[in-house]
């Protein structure tokens, strides 16, 4: 069966804004062609995708499960057509991301050497973008932090290293050798919890973390000024807390969470001899 990827685009609006008339306006559409589209997917599919009700778009199940799969994939639609026009345009680039903290040098040096005929780039990301970015064709291939979302990735394990937590320099824990993660059950987090099970999962938490939004930052060193000036805690790979000096905040081990596993990835569905060999002298250099 094909699948046309424009309606797939569509089904994605509604399922993000749900509601056919917001998603209509964020399409440029007009909503009974959107609603025509929409019938027309479910009939292709012989599923039902919404429930629609007065007020809002409620998804089914089979709605659910399509939008797990439809990102992945116009994700991987919008890199195959980039791919195709920086090669249409004569762009012989090979761009590789990493997260703050992990050096990328010596590999990128060696690949370089070895075929000078190509622009290698490298690309600073975050923990928002650093499997988007692999995901939409920005990047060939990237260093990243688990854990990440595994779909529609190829990962090599590169390294690991202790994660430390980073605290105001005048807090009560800032002077310890080290802490466990219960020490931390009353404070503030003020990354992805995803990033820290261990405190997430904590049963004694104690703290309102929950229910209070968490301040936007775009960069590390946008979090350790907020750690400074108005309290909270990170955890971070050492390499992360070590490459930035801060002199308002204090790195302490924590002693029972495990360490960041740091690795190399690229989209499944790429089978590159370049690829393959930039994994490899990555490989040979730990």
């Amino acid at each position: 069966m094909d699948v046309d990827l424009r309606k797939l685009r569509y089904f994605v609006a509604v399922a993000e804004e749900s509601h056919f008339g917001r998603a209509a306006e964020r399409l440029h559409i007009t909503q009974p062609v959107l609603s025509r589209q929409i019938r027309a997917l479910e009939h292709e599919l012989g599923a039902q995708l919404f429930t629609r009700g007065k007020q809002s778009t409620e998804m089914t199940a089979a709605g659910h499960q399509l939008l797990e799969d439809a990102r992945p994939l116009l994700a991987a639609a919008q890199a195959l057509g980039r791919r195709v026009q920086r090669a249409a345009h004569g762009g012989s680039t090979f761009t590789v991301g990493f997260m703050p903290g992990i050096t990328v040098t010596g590999a990128v040096r060696d690949f370089t050497a070895r075929h000078p005929e190509l622009d290698v780039q490298v690309v600073r990301t975050s923990w928002d973008t650093q499997v988007q970015a692999v995901h939409e064709g920005l990047l060939d291939v990237s260093f990243v932090r688990l854990p990440v979302e595994r779909r529609g990735l190829t990962l090599r394990p590169v390294f690991r290293e202790p994660r430390v937590a980073v605290l105001p320099s005048h807090h009560r824990l800032a002077g310890k050798s080290s802490i466990s993660i219960a020490d931390l059950a009353a404070e503030r987090l003020l990354q992805d919890p995803d990033a820290v099970p261990e405190w997430r999962d904590l049963p004694d938490r104690t703290s309102d973390d929950e229910a209070r939004a968490r301040p936007a930052f775009d960069t590390v060193e946008e979090k350790l000024e907020h750690v400074a000036t108005s309290g909270g805690f990170l955890v971070l790979p050492l390499s992360t807390a070590a490459y930035y000096t801060h002199t308002g905040v204090a790195r302490v081990p924590v002693d029972d969470i495990g360490p960041n596993e740091v690795c190399l990835t690229w989209s499944a569905a790429r089978h590159s001899a370049l690829i393959s060999e930039f994994v490899g002298i990555v490989a040979a250099q730990r």
